[in-house]
């Protein structure tokens, strides 16, 4: 059973930058690993993503400028390093692990983790 545990969120001021972390337990060798984010209102969204080779990484256009995800095998954590942040970017952060349909939709991630928020201020 694969568990991740998101950390990191919280409120910055636009431009600032933030980290977040997610801790992987189990075996997620085989999944891609991918942080979406959800604002009010609004679809859950694909962000940023690593391929099970651990070498190909996407991200998504509008914000592959701003925005990097990275794996620290050896801490099983998932990184994504968000920075000029803008109050657009405020919404709750997940993590999730799974074989996708489609990369940037939730169908397919079997594994989530509870989220972590992240606000910004203008």
């Amino acid at each position: 059973q694969v568990q991740l545990v998101e950390s990191g969120g919280g409120s910055v001021q636009a431009g600032e930058s933030l980290r977040l972390s997610c801790t992987i337990s189990g075996p997620y060798s085989s999944y891609w690993l991918t942080w979406f984010r959800q604002a009010p209102g609004k679809e859950r969204e694909g962000v940023a993503s690593i391929a099970p080779d651990r070498i190909t990484l996407r991200h998504v256009d509008s914000l592959e400028d701003r925005f990097t995800i990275s794996l620290d095998n050896s801490k099983n954590t998932l990184f994504l390093q968000m920075n000029h942040l803008k109050p657009d970017d405020t919404a709750m952060y997940y993590c999730a692990a799974g074989w996708p349909t489609t990369l940037w939709t939730p169908d397919g991630y079997d594994h989530w983790g509870q989220g972590t928020q992240v606000t910004v201020s203008s």
